[in-house]
């Protein structure tokens, strides 16, 4: 490896490694932050304490069911129905979702994705708890909450095997509130229709509140993974990650979905005629395990006139980030599956319409995620096969320059300057770019990245088994230490050890068939620095990411074995650039401009004659 690849490595490894230290520290300040912002909302929000000792003697007596029972008859005489009654629960099911609703409401308190389990193989919901709600302020009695009233439930099975149910409350005076969830056969999608009557109102006031439980092995890492994201209807779209503040849609957006995204799965609100006055407030749960993140969320329903009524028409989906199953909905939420992001978000086109679909082809057909790994791998090299031909023969003319450039040394002595300007009339004159090994593995990079976000990110690799590993989507502990060792963890990743084994043999091996420069000396350690430094950033990073990078540092090391002893000849090189020095220059548009500069330049420099004025 020449001074030029060793410098191009070095800087991409800089930007990579700067990249993943500011992630890690962002992490670190954000759950200090988390901290301190759990006690000032313990402050601000204090649980209603209940003394047990009260409710236990008042039940024994019978007080409570006599009040009860007092009240719900008052409430009878003056209220309407539907302000009173007792809270049921039921239930609305199809081959993927098995959603639990409550009359109380009228709105889904939990949902279980059946085809998945959470990292310790139990059901896994992705919200569960009476916390989660969905409701409307209705336009009636000073802005009643459709969240406080009692229904009625019809569940019913349709002929082409949807099932819904059908809540509704009755409100006096010919007014009449109607949810109506339909599911579908075999589909995450639901449809909820809003149907008010008697009533008018151009909008009304949508309330949304989920609380994503921890469904993976890293809480840390599934928090940092959780983001709300929203799509309006100019097909602008944004996110942002879980935090304790408000964030508030920009009023020239009409938000046509909002959804909250965990690591894995997704619960998405969509309204094709889109809301309005949308604010949310993201926060993580610090002080709760069993929750990952809360999203509260108030915008504006806009409502249709429908004969007698108004409706809305909404569609919640429940499920996972799969990306094709998110594509096939056609209103953009496969953006959830994040494939580049921040200042990194340009690999995501190369991962959209290029490595995305080449995984779907290679899954479809092949099925083991494994090979599925290494096939991409093999692809990939294959297409930057000429990328590397032209960095190996870039240094294998630097290294068969390597006894000029030792002579030009011996004639310089100390003075570096004079070496360096020889040496580019050196390089000049044979037709040696110094740039030739460094430029090919920028074009490398966007791939290096893309696969970087894109295999942590796909839910294939969830819960998928490799050899010792059990889930490729999450680190490949081998050894827990029980306690953090800092820039390292508190486990041991073997294929993060195989990763770095291998970039460090890719090195020596590197450094063994490349010229070092005498007078650099720690230029031919840098190389061995930054697999040593990466090693503590990808220990806690999935095992498909470092699965990847262990293979592809092995296809290096076999790929540039095959370049140097089949393709690449070194006498012919040598003799080609003798020849190179024997051909008059013919130096290229730029050159030729840039010297007419250099000419315009002096000439101005020179001093100008002095003429005697009278």
């Amino acid at each position: 490896m020449d001074r030029n690849q060793v410098i191009g490595f070095s800087l991409l490894a800089v930007l990579l490694i700067g990249y993943l230290m500011y992630n890690q520290h962002a992490q670190t300040v954000y759950f200090e932050q988390k901290r301190a912002d759990s006690v000032a909302y313990a402050k601000l929000h204090p649980v209603p304490k209940v003394d047990s000792t009260i409710a236990k003697t008042t039940t024994s007596t019978g007080t409570v069911a006599a009040t009860v029972d007092s009240n719900t008859e008052a409430l009878k005489k003056t209220q309407p129905a539907s302000y009173y009654g007792e809270a049921k629960p039921v239930t609305l099911e199809n081959k993927k979702l098995s959603l639990q609703f409550s009359t109380k409401g009228a709105f889904p308190v939990a949902a279980q994705l059946k085809d998945y389990k959470t990292s310790d193989m139990k059901p896994l919901y992705m919200f569960n708890g009476e916390h989660n709600q969905l409701s409307i302020t209705l336009p009636v009695d000073q802005g009643k909450s459709s969240a406080a009233l009692y229904y009625t439930a019809v569940t019913k099975d349709e002929p082409n095997g949807d099932k819904s149910v059908d809540f509704e409350a009755d409100l006096g005076a010919g007014k009449k509130l109607e949810i109506i969830y339909t599911l579908p056969a075999d589909d995450y999608m639901m449809r909820c229709n809003v149907v008010l009557t008697g009533m008018q109102a151009a909008a009304v006031k949508l309330k949304w509140d989920v609380y994503g439980l921890h469904t993976e092995k890293d809480m840390a890492n599934e928090r940092m993974s959780t983001q709300l994201y929203y799509h309006t209807k100019s097909n602008d779209n944004d996110y942002f990650t879980v935090r304790n503040e408000e964030k508030k849609v920009p009023v020239e957006g009409t938000p046509v979905w909002l959804g909250m995204r965990k690591q894995y799965f997704s619960t998405v609100l969509i309204n094709d005629d889109g809301f309005s006055k949308m604010e949310s407030r993201f926060l993580s749960k610090a002080d709760d395990s069993n929750v990952a993140a809360q999203n509260l969320s108030e915008m504006q329903l806009p409502l249709k006139a429908n004969g007698a009524n108004l409706t809305a028409n909404l569609r919640w989906y429940i499920g996972p980030n799969d990306y094709h199953t998110l594509q096939n909905y056609k209103i953009g939420m496969e953006d959830m599956v994040p494939l580049g992001i921040g200042i990194m978000a340009f690999v995501k086109y190369v991962n959209k319409f290029a490595l995305v679909p080449i995984f779907y082809f290679l899954y479809d057909h092949v099925g083991n995620l494994a090979l599925v790994i290494m096939l991409m791998t093999i692809i990939v090299r294959l297409v930057l096969s000429f990328f590397t031909y032209k960095s190996y023969l870039s240094s294998a003319k630097m290294r068969v320059m390597k006894p000029e450039l030792d002579e030009l040394r011996l004639k310089c002595g100390d003075d570096k300057q004079k070496f360096s300007m020889e040496q580019m009339k050196l390089y000049k004159s044979a037709g040696v770019n110094p740039l030739g090994g460094c430029l090919p593995m920028l074009f490398q990079l966007p791939i290096l990245l893309s696969m970087y976000y894109m295999f942590p990110s796909f839910i294939e690799f969830r819960q998928k088994s490799f050899l010792w590993c059990h889930d490729l989507s999450t680190y490949d502990s081998i050894f827990n230490f029980g306690f953090n060792i800092p820039m390292y963890g508190d486990h041991v990743s073997l294929f993060t050890l195989m990763m770095t084994a291998s970039s460090l043999f890719l090195a020596l091996y590197n450094r063994n068939m490349t010229p070092q420069d005498p007078n650099n000396p720690m230029m031919k350690y840098m190389p061995f620095i930054f697999p040593v430094i990466l090693m503590g950033v990808f220990n806690k990073m999935a095992a498909a990411l470092t699965f990847y990078y262990t293979f592809s540092n092995l296809m290096s090391i076999a790929q540039q074995f095959v370049i140097q002893k089949y393709f690449i000849d070194e006498k012919a090189i040598h003799a080609q650039l003798q020849e190179n020095k024997n051909k008059p220059a013919t130096p290229s548009k730029w050159a030729q401009k840039l010297e007419e500069i250099q000419k315009a330049q002096a000439q101005k420099a020179k001093p100008q004659p002095r003429t005697n004025k009278k």
